[in-house]
């Protein structure tokens, strides 16, 4: 490549590069938060961690890019490329050790440090390559400046079409590690192909630092793909799969004869083997509302009741309801968790069963519903989307006359973060003239909270006695949500996530305590 004249050879090579890397930026920035997911969930932070840290990369790589373009010319670009290679391999290799060295940080600090440490070096020379390119491609000073708008802007449509085929298609087929140790090697072999392209240009030494830069590379990548399976003792895995939305595997609790079907570091599903019932508490407490009473006016006549389940989990609740003669339409916005609940769990639809985001699958729904169980929770990013007003108004309009609304959330009940139960409550009451709360663990600050409203006053029946029972152990767990520093969430101002994050902290404590937190590890 010759500055006296750019031949068409020249300038497919360096455009060509040009389009692989600015590609590269996004698939390692957007696979950066499945990356990390498993320790800090997919929440407003984790997406300003990873972009703040590519920027700053980019800043960087901007700034040393142009630095050792203009005054160490032995530095070829196939040197750049084969560095950034080196560190792309390198981040699923080094993640295990990173995430749990940054574990004790807290949900802010240690999604940020994290990002910092995986993602910074590879992002840094990937952003060295545009000088480098700019100044390879720059024949005379007056062409400059369109040379480096062509080249920021070939950059781009790289970043474009990879963003599309990696959200639309890749990511479903080919998982997270598998795409970045792709595209490491890609790299690689991108830097190799230059570095032949240039070979009457750069001299032996070069080549042997190439050479170098080659071999780490190729080692860090056989070395991943060759380390066994984390093993995490009393546990074995079933199946797993990785979607748009998480990690989603099938575990088995051998010493408590449990199993649980985990979403990045949630537990979204969990029963008991032997009895096949839900373990989890509040899943148990839903069991109350087909004793919710009928009104007066149709008490003695039949009553078609239909429910609508928005977040599947295994699906334990819909085929509870089944038994109680309730007719069940689900709405679950992850494939992989729908077919783990169906391949794993036994899972028989007995109504519609919808696969995507409940914001949106409700406005294409022309029935109206007895209950409506809204049972989105993760222990990592909150759905807030899902908990507004405009949402509330949305399943109201979908419900009867007589139509209950119940909303399982996780919070506190005092102290930080005792704000956001008394924000959807405060949401709630905006909708439904009628509210009831209880709890899944009397007189506990930290717990499942199930919400209960409608349009008319909410009342039990018990038919025999062993409703009955179950009736007055209920009562004993029905309270008040704290009225104290909500707000009203609306789509327009929803500070619910900023407000969860000492829960989105002890939830994950909870879960590497009563898991294994080798099981957050790839």
């Amino acid at each position: 490549m010759t500055k006296n004249k750019l031949s068409h050879i020249d300038r497919l090579v360096l455009f060509s590069t040009v389009i692989m890397t600015g590609a590269a930026v996004m698939v390692i920035e957007l696979l950066g938060t499945r990356v990390i997911a498993p320790f800090y969930g997919t929440s407003l932070y984790v997406w300003s961690s990873l972009i703040a840290v590519t920027m700053i990369a980019l800043a960087l790589g901007y700034y040393l890019g142009g630095w050792f373009a203009d005054r160490f010319p032995k530095i070829r670009l196939a040197h750049v490329l084969g560095l950034a290679a080196l560190g792309t391999l390198l981040i699923p290799l080094l993640s295990p050790a990173i995430l749990a060295a940054t574990e004790s940080f807290g949900m802010r600090a240690g999604a940020f440090c994290s990002a910092l440490s995986l993602f910074l070096l590879p992002l840094s020379f990937l952003g060295m390559t545009g000088p480098f390119v700019i100044k390879l491609a720059t024949c005379d000073l007056e062409g400059v400046g369109s040379t480096a708008g062509s080249v920021y802007a070939v950059s781009t449509v790289g970043s474009v079409l990879s963003t599309l085929a990696l959200g639309f298609y890749l990511l479903p087929i080919f998982g997270t590690h598998s795409i970045i140790e792709i595209t490491g090697l890609l790299l690689l072999a991108l830097g190799l192909l230059l570095a032949f392209y240039e070979r009457y240009r750069i001299g032996k030494p070069q080549f042997i630092l190439l050479g170098l830069i080659a071999l780490l590379s190729t080692g860090a990548f056989i070395w991943d793909t060759n380390s066994p399976a984390r093993v995490a003792e009393g546990f074995s895995v079933g199946s797993e799969a990785e979607s748009l939305y998480g990690w989603v595997r099938v575990v088995e609790d051998e010493r408590a004869g449990i199993k649980l079907l985990l979403s990045d570091a949630s537990s979204i599903g969990a029963i008991d083997i032997k009895s096949g019932r839900s373990v989890l508490g509040y899943q148990q407490l839903l069991m109350m509302l087909p004793m919710i009473q009928e009104p007066a006016s149709l008490m003695g006549l039949p009553v078609n009741r239909d429910a609508l389940l928005i977040g599947l989990g295994v699906g334990y609740v819909a085929t509870q309801l089944k038994n109680k003669g309730i007719t069940t339409d689900t709405i679950e916005i992850d494939p992989a968790v729908a077919d783990a609940a169906q391949q794993s769990f036994g899972f028989k639809p007995t109504g519609a069963f919808l696969v995507g985001d409940g914001r949106y699958e409700i406005r294409n729904l022309n029935k109206k519903y007895d209950l409506i169980i809204h049972d989105c929770f993760t222990g990592g990013a909150e759905p807030t989307h899902l908990l507004t007003h405009e949402m509330f108004t949305q399943l109201k309009n979908l419900m009867t006359e007589h139509g209950v609304l119940a909303l399982n959330f996780v919070g506190f009940s005092h102290g930080e973060g005792s704000e956001a139960l008394a924000s959807v409550s405060k949401t709630l009451s905006a909708t439904f003239p009628y509210q009831r709360v209880f709890m899944t663990l009397p007189n506990a600050d930290f717990s499942d909270y199930v919400f209960l409203a409608s349009s008319k006053p909410i009342e039990f029946a018990a038919h025999n006695d062993p409703e009955q029972r179950f009736l007055n152990v209920i009562k004993s767990l029905e309270t008040k949500a704290p009225t104290t520093g909500g707000v009203l969430l609306t789509d327009d101002f929803n500070p619910l996530e900023h407000m969860q994050i000492r829960k989105a902290e002890v939830y994950r404590k909870l879960f590497i305590e009563r898991v294994a937190p080798e099981l957050l590890l790839r």
